[in-house]
């Protein structure tokens, strides 16, 4: 059961005309959405980063121009179902999500917006099918982490022990949702305090035992399979749409202006002050919402 202070902002939420719950039916599970915009403007599929949800986009969406944002929560996060037990979380998987969503809402062509891991479940659709991608919007992020061939074996070995080892774990519960807050304001990727709130409101639900987080912890684990540079670089090489690629001063992948941006045909990458979360702090998200508008403005 929800605690007051969710049903309260979810309730807030339903009345406000330019922000809409969804849920769509993905592979028998259940995916939840945020819309922001008008209903009439361009449609836009967004999807968030790893550990976030949809709500990693309340500050930006509002701030782009005749844009219907739908910002997806992805399986195992936020208000989504989880993937069944047996079922590993591939990067990949999210592709079909996504391409299912599309279809719900019978878009035969797709404008992502993606942060981070959304970003390269974004960059993986349009090199998979390049034809049904509109446009690309990447924000701190571009594709698949890659890896040398030779470590491939000892890091599916890693990630088998450390699959075995999450079975045998038990949930972390916060006494307080203040504490899950402070927790992910301190996190490996920090966030301002009402972004925290935020990203948490949608990421906890409250039991007996206390607070504990809806996302699925087996979202943590290291992937069984991995891919190596050549094989991402085929992805990227596919993908003919107008892309928009936005790095933070203070980000983690400043690598990405190198080797595999260059790989994107046409891509156009810009840097704003802030950190790996810029789209979440006041200042950035500003100036990175008006270069978001000139290039949709740009694509017709």
């Amino acid at each position: 059961m929800q605690n007051n202070e969710q049903n309260k902002e979810q309730n807030k939420a339903s009345h406000n005309p330019m922000r809409q719950e969804l849920r769509f039916e993905v592979q028998g599970q259940e995916m939840a959405a945020i819309a922001w915009g008008p209903s009439d403007g361009l449609p836009v599929l967004a999807l968030h980063g790893w550990l976030d949800n949809a709500e990693t986009f309340y500050q930006l969406a509002p701030l782009l121009k005749g844009v219907r944002l739908i910002a997806l929560d992805m399986m195992g996060h936020g208000l989504t179902s989880h993937r069944p037990s047996s079922m590993p979380y591939y990067i990949w998987d999210n592709v079909s999500d996504l391409l299912t969503v599309a279809d719900e809402l019978e878009l035969d062509q797709i404008h992502l917006l993606g942060h981070s891991m959304g970003a390269a479940v974004s960059s993986l659709v349009a090199g998979t099918f390049p034809d049904r991608v509109a446009s690309l919007v990447l924000l701190e992020g571009l594709a698949p982490l890659v890896y040398d061939a030779l470590e491939l074996p000892e890091k599916m070995a890693d990630a088998l022990r450390k699959r075995t080892r999450l079975r045998h774990r038990s949930p972390r519960y916060y006494s307080t949702m203040q504490e899950a807050v402070t927790a992910r304001i301190n996190g490996r990727f920090p966030v301002p305090e009402e972004a925290a709130e935020r990203l948490v409101g949608r990421a906890i639900i409250k039991t007996e035992h206390g607070y504990h987080w809806r996302t699925d912890a087996s979202v943590t684990l290291p992937s069984v399979v991995r891919l190596t540079e050549q094989q991402v670089c085929a992805f990227l090489e596919r993908i003919r749409c107008p892309s928009l690629l936005c790095l933070a001063e203070q980000g983690i992948y400043p690598e990405l202006t190198g080797t595999l941006a260059t790989r994107v045909q046409g891509i156009q990458t810009d840097l704003f002050p802030g950190t790996h979360h810029f789209h979440l702090e006041p200042e950035p998200v500003v100036p990175l919402a008006d270069r978001i508008n000139r290039f949709y403005l740009s694509i017709g």
